[in-house]
């Protein structure tokens, strides 16, 4: 063979050589990509079910977190829930002056219908009395501040406000719808062998309070203090069963949308000031205005519910009224 000819052959199985080196590598490379590709697809699969695995578990924690805080709301009114949750209302001691309009309410003669009824009796009575007034008392707006063996202390103008006047008027407005509820539930309760009616009397006062956080860093509570709170308890217990007394400054607020009777002055411990309540009239449904004697003579009021008034009350009170008669004829001569 030529020498060209050998040349040719050599530079054929040079690139031949060259050639297969490229396919090896170019295998190598594919066989590299191939694994790398299956580590990739390995580790996206990984992922994706971690993800998924983290997902379940964040759904499980959000869904116990939403039980939890379900539950722990029923410790708290709305609306301080709400600010709190929101970020709107800090957790701290740390209190505010504030004018609000306050509710008190408690039961006439508890303490005997306490001993007149099993404990069982009693339980069932007063959750379905306090069930029955805080649906009414949110439906108002109103924060329940706390229920204090039977009675309820709630506030209207924080954490929410609609205005003084709004917030007298909504007060007042469910006091009224919650005696006219009580009327049908006395009716039920009867009607179940309970046979001295629960009465509930109220108190209502506008004035400013202190209200925030009392307590400890441990352990505090949202409530309001001060003397127009224990105004409005003062209130309470000289109002008449089934009765709603206000407060001058309530009444002021509230006076085109009520019809009212003033009451003689009252005083009130840690009040300066003269108190001459208002007694709401004419509320009810169907008012027992036939049981109501009142009597307004300059010097002299009086104001007698019927109902209140058992055969031993009623024969006191003759004596009573004898005796007055006597001093006064006395006085004449």
């Amino acid at each position: 063979m030529s020498e060209p000819a050998d040349a040719d052959s050599a530079a054929l199985l040079r690139k031949v050589r060259i050639l297969e080196r490229k396919l090896l590598r170019s295998e190598t490379s594919r066989t590299g990509l191939e694994e790398s590709k299956d580590r990739a697809d390995a580790l996206y699969r990984h992922i994706i079910r971690e993800t998924q695995a983290q997902k379940l578990l964040l759904d499980e924690k959000n869904r116990m977190l939403e039980a939890l805080s379900s539950k722990l709301s029923k410790y708290l009114a709305p609306q301080v829930y709400q600010s709190i949750f929101s970020g709107r209302q800090e957790v701290s001691l740390k209190t505010q002056r504030k004018k609000l309009t306050v509710f008190f309410s408690d039961l006439k003669d508890f303490t005997q219908i306490t001993d007149d009824l099993e404990a069982e009796e009693l339980t069932d009575l007063l959750n379905e009395y306090f069930t029955e007034m805080s649906k009414i008392a949110l439906d108002h707006g109103a924060t329940i501040d706390k229920f204090v063996g039977d009675a309820m202390l709630m506030f209207f103008g924080d954490p929410e406000t609609k205005g003084l006047a709004e917030d007298a008027a909504s007060c007042v407005a469910m006091a009224i719808a919650m005696q006219r509820r009580m009327r049908q539930l006395q009716a039920a309760w009867q009607g179940r062998g309970v046979l001295k009616p629960l009465r509930m009397r109220v108190g209502i006062n506008t004035g400013y309070c202190n209200v925030g956080n009392f307590g400890s860093e441990d352990r505090m509570d949202y409530t309001i203090i001060g003397g127009e709170v224990n105004l409005a308890a003062r209130l309470e217990v000289h109002a008449d069963p089934d009765g709603i007394l206000l407060s001058p400054e309530t009444y002021a607020l509230v006076r085109g949308k009520v019809t009212a009777e003033e009451w003689p002055a009252i005083e009130v411990k840690g009040i300066r000031r003269e108190i001459r309540p208002y007694a709401l009239t004419n509320f009810l449904a169907e008012p027992d205005t036939d049981q109501i004697i009142r009597s307004e003579l300059e010097g002299m009021s009086v104001r007698i519910d019927i109902r209140n008034l058992d055969d031993e009350r009623r024969r006191a009170f003759q004596v009573q009224l004898r005796q007055i008669a006597d001093q006064l004829q006395q006085g004449d001569k």
